[in-house]
């Protein structure tokens, strides 16, 4: 790892920057070890875990157009899909329970419930993918996390409900 590198990541660790870590992240995979990279993640994690502690002892919600929030909720979503996409779906569903509550985005909000249904009934991962989410058009959208549903997605919503 470059000096300059290091100095980049310890400076936006130490001022608790998630978002700048983020804007490293591609710098840091053409540099860094798979342990190192590892490592990377992990920090951003335990600082997105700390702003989420936060949040939640201060009752506010987090505002999708802040920098800082929204990286934060990235990367919890993205330990959140680590979780399901590993067969640990009750443990994804908790996740995806308190990111759906947590931000002002409306639609981040409604897309986090259908996570959160899937991920409790134990639906596997792959068929999820397959038979809820519409990739495509989350895709299309641009969104960090899967934001569009197979129409069939509202009617698993509803069985689940009885």
């Amino acid at each position: 790892m470059s000096k300059e590198l290091k100095e980049k990541i310890l400076k936006a660790h130490t001022n608790e920057d998630i978002a700048e870590l983020y804007v490293l992240e591609q710098e840091v995979h053409d540099t860094l070890t798979e342990e190192e990279i590892t490592g990377f993640y992990r920090n951003i994690l335990d600082l997105a875990l700390e702003k989420l502690t936060n949040t939640l002892e201060s009752h506010r919600k987090m505002d999708m157009n802040d920098v800082q929030d929204f990286a934060t909720i990235r990367a919890l979503y993205e330990y959140a899909i680590e979780h399901y996409s590993a067969g640990k779906a009750k443990d994804a569903s908790a996740l995806f329970e308190v990111l759906s509550g947590l931000t002002n985005d409306e639609d981040f909000s409604k897309a986090l419930k259908i996570h959160w249904v899937a991920s409790a009934e134990e639906l596997p991962f792959e068929n999820f993918l397959e038979e809820v989410a519409d990739i495509a058009k989350t895709q299309e959208a641009g969104t960090f996390y899967i934001s569009h549903f197979q129409e069939k997605a509202q009617k698993f919503l509803d069985e689940t409900k009885k």
